[in-house]
């Protein structure tokens, strides 16, 4: 479900209410609650999945133990595609993913406990394109972003292979140079569902281990574009703005992703073995509830993502305990 559906009942609460921050703009809902800590956590948790989500979970870890000294997170991050198995094992309580379980990864953990994984919600981001940071590009359609990383072009664009294919007379005959995730990414998977329409990525494209390592690729090289988080997005370069029609671009920022006129938003997920009607295990859910607080969520901006609507994250607040 595409993002602007799920909050479109939040947006305008979200926008008038954001909290002001020092030199720029914040959008911390303020009807977001502060974290309240309770008694009696302690415990191991361990989390397997997303590197795009490596950094959140490691700043939410830091910040949660501040609130309970007792408790040990373990986190690793190589990939969305590591998740399900994790939870399905035991090995992992937690699942950060940059996408949506596949169907087939829904199925093979409901036949091993009989109950779908339980998805929540923790954060919003923006799948950028990067260009490098003196890089004229004013933007891109979805179709030329599909003609230049992908071989099948099933949005019916050209092959776009040299920048002055783009409008850069200046950089005629250049190669375009392509960065990108490895298939065991959920930014992988995602990038070829919505921006190549389920076509094939060109064998060009560098696959790289983690969304850091395409940033610092494209910052290094003129002529390069890549993909990832909008979280991992440096100095060194740019994210373009992206439109369905040339000359109507919409930049990735946190308005036009809940609006839905930047079209590369998702919801970064953490997945959870919860059976229905039972209880979730203290440890996880107050790990949730902090993610999703005030506190968590102001994480969240720091890191370079969008926070969630206060009204959106209450509702999977609640959720936890159904």
């Amino acid at each position: 479900m595409k993002i602007q559906h799920i909050v479109k009942n939040f947006i305008v609460a979200s926008l008038l209410t954001p909290l002001a921050a020092s030199g720029q703009q914040s959008y911390i809902d303020a009807k977001l609650p502060a974290y309240a800590a309770v008694s009696g956590v302690s415990g191991n948790l361990n989390s397997i999945g997303s590197d795009t989500l490596n950094n959140l979970m490691t700043l939410w870890a830091e910040g949660f133990k501040k609130a309970y000294p007792n408790v040990n997170i373990q986190i690793e991050g190589k990939g969305s595609s590591t998740a399900p198995p994790a939870l399905i094992e035991g090995t992992a309580q937690l699942g950060p993913m940059s996408r949506l379980m596949k169907g087939e990864e829904i199925d093979a953990f409901e036949k091993k406990f009989g109950y779908k994984p339980m998805e929540v919600r923790v954060a919003i981001d923006a799948l950028a394109v990067f260009a490098h940071k003196d890089n004229p590009i004013k933007g891109v359609t979805m179709a030329q972003v599909d003609g230049i990383f992908s071989v099948t072009r099933k949005r019916g664009a050209d092959d776009i292979v040299e920048w002055g294919q783009l409008g850069l007379d200046a950089w005629k005959n250049r190669k375009i140079s392509l960065y990108g995730r490895n298939s065991a990414s959920g930014t992988y998977g995602l990038f070829k569902e919505q921006a190549l329409d389920k076509g094939d990525f060109r064998n060009t494209v560098k696959e790289q281990p983690g969304s850091s390592a395409v940033v610092q690729g494209v910052g290094a090289d003129q002529y390069a574009l890549g993909y990832s988080g909008i979280g991992y997005k440096t100095s060194a370069v740019r994210a373009l703005p992206i439109g369905a029609k040339d000359g109507e671009f919409f930049d990735a920022n946190y308005e036009n992703c809940l609006t839905g006129e930047y079209p590369l938003a998702r919801f970064l997920v953490i997945y959870v073995n919860k059976k229905p009607g039972k209880p979730m295990d203290n440890l996880t859910k107050e790990f949730l509830t902090f993610v999703l607080s005030k506190e968590g969520q102001m994480i969240v901006e720091k890191d370079g993502y969008f926070p969630m609507p206060a009204e959106l994250a209450a509702e999977v607040v609640e959720s936890l305990t159904k």
